[in-house]
């Protein structure tokens, strides 16, 4: 049965091509989201909500290339959005944690926040490219190879990518590192 009839189907609510569906293309979602998020049950979880929001919008989905190319690349955007996910909760437990017996003094706070709001302003002014290699090599600790395979680009444009992001945020983050020029 090819995509299309598939898909007419389930868009009737056909339980059949729906299983089918998942059959076929789950084990393609479960790799790409494992190679994003590094862990199996992730991975999983990221599968499984991608077949059961194909199945909540299984009326209106608009699927332009094949199936496969569609369940793979939502596996992959919601394995990034995981991802940032985490990564903001990461960010903000500092803040959420208890405060410890000896408080930093206001100044040193003070420098701090300002230094991370620099640092992620920084990094969410990178190209949106740029951005996401970056955050998969320091946030993630992928390797080159990883990440090129993972966003589906060389492996030189991952190192001209991340080579573009240092140098982006040397210079923006120019004045808070030792010996740096205010801009």
């Amino acid at each position: 049965m090819t995509d299309r009839e598939l898909l007419d189907r389930l868009r009737q609510g056909d339980r059949d091509a729906f299983d089918a569906i998942f059959r076929d293309h789950y084990p393609s979602a479960v790799a790409v989201a494992e190679r994003i998020a590094g862990e199996r049950a992730v991975a999983e979880e990221v599968a499984q909500d991608v077949m059961l929001e194909l199945w909540r919008r299984r009326e209106t989905v608009s699927v332009d290339e094949s199936l496969r190319a569609y369940i793979v690349r939502a596996a992959r955007n919601r394995a990034l959005n995981h991802l940032r996910h985490e990564r903001m909760k990461v960010r903000t437990a500092p803040h959420a944690a208890t405060p410890t017996v000896t408080p930093p003094d206001a100044p040193s706070r003070l420098a701090e926040a300002e230094i991370d709001a620099a640092v992620r302003e920084a990094v969410d002014a990178l190209p949106e490219r740029c951005r996401e290699v970056f955050q998969l090599s320091r946030a993630q600790g992928l390797k080159y190879a990883e990440i090129a395979a993972t966003l589906g680009i060389s492996v030189k444009t991952v190192e001209a990518q991340m080579g573009k992001a240092l140098r982006v945020l040397r210079e923006r983050l120019a004045p808070w590192l030792p010996g740096g020029e205010p801009e």
